[in-house]
């Protein structure tokens, strides 16, 4: 068999449903399906039971341990050739697998070729030499916004790959960073993921620990830009920022696990709240002195035009003016992307949501794991799903 799909599952029957319909509807046939339900109280057997019969599925239930734990265990009994992860949130377009295939396939004439030709880039070291020469070893693919998806979910999905807040390092063509597959949507080879050990046991930023345990024994990772997915996200704002304060938080953890994969990409987010967190301030303290102008001219003290309201003002202005000169480009540039003027207008919320819950995750991390060199954490490990 030439692939394993592999999909952790809590608490998403609804969302399960989706998925497995759009596998029914893929073009290249050859795959297998495992659902692991990850200690659900909403469980999806009996939507999997709907599907038995048309998909090659295999539903597996077992207690909590968290997604990387569930697809290890789901890893354990695939029998692909390649080990594709999804999040339970996404959907398939019916060409995903034909455009997988298509990729690694050219990829893998290419090693072949180098291969061949004694081309030093088949330099595979440490890998095991009973692997077959190759140019890929693991892939990840980008994730968009379905039609049918909320305004909210359109708007954050937008300021999860936009390169005006995430800086496109989430599989887009434009990024500031290397590409890393995430685990919405990624392949590996069995072999290679057995070799690894799988996911760590990391409650969030499990899959770019994976995908550096990757890089750095060797592997090769590949994007492969025509497999994409249509990624739900989080359906709200409040959501939403618990799971980027968490990504904050992550990135400190996988700083301390792989020295030297912190990014100047990474610390935009950091600068950006605390250039939020900075023009807050100011505005408060131009709006003090403009009101406290204002008594004093009240009071006869000084003229109106008085030096308190001149600089109040001013520090207002001075405040104001780079907030609404990023919530005016995410506007437009939002408006355009999803053709709406109300995703665009919520695309502001989300891209502050996304760039200061990161922030603000990325500094407490920071500052316990560096400064007050505590233990690895993450916030809101109980509420993983929710």
């Amino acid at each position: 068999m030439r692939y394993s799909i592999i999909v952790p599952v809590f608490n998403r029957p609804d969302e399960v449903d989706e998925l497995l319909g759009s596998l029914t509807r893929q073009t290249l046939k050859d795959f297998e399906v495992i659902i692991v339900e990850d200690g659900s109280k909403k469980p999806c057997k009996d939507v999997c039971d709907k599907y038995a019969s048309i998909l090659s599925l295999h539903y597996h239930y077992k207690d909590n341990s968290g997604p990387g734990q569930s697809r290890n265990y789901g890893a354990e009994r695939a029998q692909g050739e390649w080990l594709i992860v999804l999040d339970s949130d996404v959907v398939l377009p019916e060409g995903y697998l034909q455009a997988v295939n298509n990729g690694i396939s050219r990829y893998e004439i290419r090693g072949a070729r180098c291969e061949n030709s004694g081309s030093a880039e088949t330099n595979l070291e440490p890998r095991t030499s009973n692997l077959e020469p190759r140019d890929i070893d693991a892939w990840g693919g980008p994730d968009k916004a379905h039609e049918s998806f909320t305004s909210v979910q359109k708007a954050i999905s937008y300021s999860m790959t936009s390169f005006f807040t995430t800086g496109g390092i989430r599989g887009g063509k434009t990024k500031l960073d290397k590409f890393f597959p995430r685990s919405y949507n990624m392949g590996i080879r069995r072999k290679v993921y057995q070799e690894l050990g799988g996911f760590s046991k990391m409650r969030f930023g499990e899959d770019i620990d994976f995908s550096y345990r990757i890089v750095e024994a060797g592997y090769k990772t590949r994007l492969l830009p025509s497999a994409w997915v249509w990624h739900k996200r989080r359906t709200d704002f409040r959501k939403f920022f618990r799971q980027v304060f968490n990504s904050g938080i992550a990135r400190i953890n996988l700083e301390k696990r792989h020295p030297g994969t912190l990014k100047l990409v990474h610390l935009l987010p950091m600068a950006f709240t605390i250039g939020v967190i900075g023009c807050l301030l100011l505005f408060c303290l131009g709006a003090g002195l403009y009101a406290e102008g204002e008594w004093l001219d009240a009071n006869g003290i000084r003229p109106t035009d008085n030096m308190h309201q001149g600089v109040g003002f001013t520090f207002c202005i001075l405040a104001l003016f780079p907030l609404l000169l990023y919530s005016g480009l995410i506007f437009i540039d939002s408006s355009i992307r999803n053709r709406s003027l109300w995703v665009g207008m919520l695309s502001i919320p989300a891209a502050f949501t996304q760039l200061m819950g990161y922030g603000l995750g990325f500094i407490e991390s920071w500052w316990k794991r560096c400064v007050l060199k505590q233990d690895e954490f993450t916030a809101f490990e109980k509420n993983f799903y929710k």
